[in-house]
């Protein structure tokens, strides 16, 4: 290894951690460190997987700003009136939003069932139509396709399509470049748009709702920035983006998962919180430290733990 300890982190993340495109780190507003693998650039965009939950809680907790949603105890099925709920079917009505945005909302599955809601042509009916069942409302039970449903309140709510609020509120403020919508028509496409080296767009369902769960493309600095809005309470030059008292909310522990801890969408680690994605995509932010970690990955199963590069080489070498 080499003795110069930036280099030698270099090269950890290259023999160990060789799926990383991307890892940008801002400590006290200043961009510290930039490094890009593989023949990415700064410019280049990547499927940041799950990490579109946490966006998705930024839009939410945007929209709760704006008066479109009272609060997270608003019922779900409050925002589909032309849902129709079968008969005897009691625990869906009582679902809320923070049901959805805590992972405690129960679903009539076991595994998720990617295939049949994305060969659906109705995302969002195939989805609610798998919410409540005879499980508890309160138990963690992680979900990606449930997530969607928070894009159709988000449509409901505001009028306007999720990309098209998303850029209004939040990407052009923070002069994060808008994504255009992609749509998937069948599973090679599906896998395609996880796997292919380069990707762009967010994806949209049959109905042209983007998705919740997964589906976005960002750089490592557009990342970096949502990290850097939630580090400095919801202010980027000078405007009150995001409200600090859903910062504060969100990233604080609602539910478990076995050691785990979970937000609003974010994870609570310690006194850090994260948003984390498939394949070691990772905001992660230390108000202690004032310190954002940004680490763009392609798409890798059972990637390495990023948490544990971030904790044990980045923070050391960092702080």
């Amino acid at each position: 290894m080499n003795s110069n300890p930036i280099s030698s982190f270099e090269d950890l993340m290259k023999i160990e951690y060789s799926n990383i495109s991307g890892v940008v780190i801002i400590k006290d507003e200043s961009l510290i460190y930039e490094k890009y693998f593989d023949g990415y650039t700064k410019d280049d965009v990547l499927h940041i997987a799950s990490v579109t939950k946490s966006i998705i809680s930024v839009l939410i907790g945007i929209a709760i700003d704006k008066g479109y949603i009272k609060n997270v105890e608003q019922k779900v099925l409050e925002f589909f009136p032309d849902y129709t709920v079968k008969r005897g079917e009691k625990t869906i009505q009582n679902i809320t939003i923070k049901n959805l945005m805590t992972m405690t909302a129960p679903y009539k599955y076991k595994s998720e069932p990617y295939t049949k809601i994305y060969t659906s042509d109705d995302w969002m009916k195939a989805t609610l139509d798998l919410l409540g069942g005879k499980g508890d409302i309160g138990e963690f039970k992680y979900s990606t396709v449930g997530t969607h449903i928070l894009s159709g309140v988000l449509v409901s709510a505001t009028g306007q399509s999720v990309i098209d609020f998303a850029t209004e509120s939040l990407f052009k403020p923070l002069k994060i470049k808008a994504p255009k919508n992609v749509i998937i028509q069948n599973k090679e496409e599906y896998l395609a748009f996880l796997k292919d080296k380069y990707v762009t767009g967010w994806i949209v369902d049959p109905k042209g709702i983007n998705t919740a769960g997964w589906g976005l493309t960002l750089t490592a600095r557009d990342m970096a920035k949502i990290g850097q809005l939630y580090l400095s309470d919801g202010v980027w030059n000078g405007n009150q983006i995001l409200s600090s008292k859903w910062i504060k909310d969100s990233t604080k522990e609602k539910t478990r998962w076995g050691e785990l801890s979970y937000g609003y969408l974010w994870w609570i680690v310690d006194d850090c919180y994260a948003a984390l994605g498939d394949g070691g995509n990772v905001i992660f932010i230390n108000p202690k430290k004032e310190m954002v970690v940004t680490i763009a990955s392609r798409f890798m199963p059972r990637a390495k733990d990023r948490i544990e590069l971030i904790r044990k080489h980045i923070m050391p070498l960092f702080e």
